[in-house]
């Protein structure tokens, strides 16, 4: 799924990632997850966004609306953890999020998701790059205001995107992760409490139906 110029999201199953059970269940992921949504938090996505060479500033925006429960709760339903896969410099278009944004209403936003330009200044007063390295693992709200910046290196940069959710949250109906039964019976059990899938005899590739309108265009 393109995501901008040069710039590419696909979703993968569980099993497709050398890994996965030994993130999900990294007791700082679990730690954070239960923090913020509870015990009952669910995996709901895993997949790769790739930016290479030649992307160009995203439209500031967040990932989905604001739900009811944080605009009128002020309590997160949802988490997206990044994990990078190659170290970040300064000219790999980093990620630039605009701290403290998760909690702006967005009303009037485009799509519930991309604000009108005549806000960008806000944006960009609260911004902050991030530098992530190989090893690192972060924590965000999808719902905080970000974008991926200019890219003028000839090197990509992937990131692993964790999605999980709080029970209701209903993030789940945007993918369409599932597991075979194999794969399924060799999850330690407390990876399993926390995979809602569907359990298959065989895999299909996931169609994504994640709403990207605004990311089409990229800004120089």
């Amino acid at each position: 799924m393109g995501r901008g110029p040069n710039r590419y999201y696909v979703e993968i199953h569980p099993e497709a990632l050398r890994g996965f059970v030994e993130l999900v269940d990294h007791p700082w992921v679990r730690g954070v997850a239960e923090a913020v949504l509870g015990p009952d938090y669910q995996i709901v996505e895993v997949g790769f966004d790739v930016p290479g060479p030649g992307a160009m500033n995203q439209p500031w925006h967040r990932d989905f609306p604001m739900p009811p429960e944080t605009r009128d709760e002020h309590r997160l339903t949802s988490l997206a953890f990044n994990v990078p896969l190659v170290d970040t410099e300064p000219d790999m278009g980093p990620f630039e999020i605009a701290l403290g944004t998760q909690w702006d209403r967005g009303e009037d936003f485009e799509h519930g998701m991309f604000p009108d330009r005549s806000l960008y200044g806000r944006y960009e007063e609260r911004a902050v790059r991030r530098f992530p390295q190989l090893g690192d693992i972060s924590a965000r709200s999808a719902l905080t205001i970000h974008r991926g910046t200019r890219h003028v290196s000839q090197k990509t940069r992937p990131v692993l995107v964790l999605g999980l959710d709080a029970p209701g949250a209903g993030n789940a109906e945007h993918h369409d992760l599932a597991v075979t039964r194999r794969y399924w019976d060799a999850l330690p059990q407390r990876v399993r409490d926390h995979l809602v899938c569907p359990v298959v005899d065989e895999l299909i590739p996931i169609t994504q139906k994640h709403t990207i309108e605004g990311l089409v265009m990229g800004a120089p």
